[in-house]
C-alpha cells in the first residue's frame, strides 16, 4: 500500500499527520506530504482514516 499527497489540492490543515504521524508529514511550505514510500501494514488503516478525514481529498492511499 502506498500513500500521495497531492500537493496542489493540500491545504496544509495537518490532519493527516496528526491522524497518522508514521506516514505523514508537513513539509517546510506547509503542506502534507507521505515520508514513507510504503505504508507499514500496521499503519494502513491509520493511513486510511487520513485519507477519508482529508476535508480536501488530496490524500490517496491504495
Amino acid at each position: 500500500m502506498k500513500a500521495h499527497v497531492d500537493q496542489d489540492t493540500c491545504i496544509g490543515c495537518g490532519l493527516c499527520p496528526q491522524i497518522c504521524s508514521e506516514v505523514f508529514e508537513l513539509n517546510d511550505d506547509g503542506k502534507a506530504y507521505a515520508k514513507v514510500e510504503k505504508v507499514p501494514s500496521d499503519m494502513e488503516n491509520a493511513a486510511t482514516e487520513a485519507q477519508e478525514s482529508c476535508p480536501v481529498a488530496a490524500i490517496t492511499v491504495d
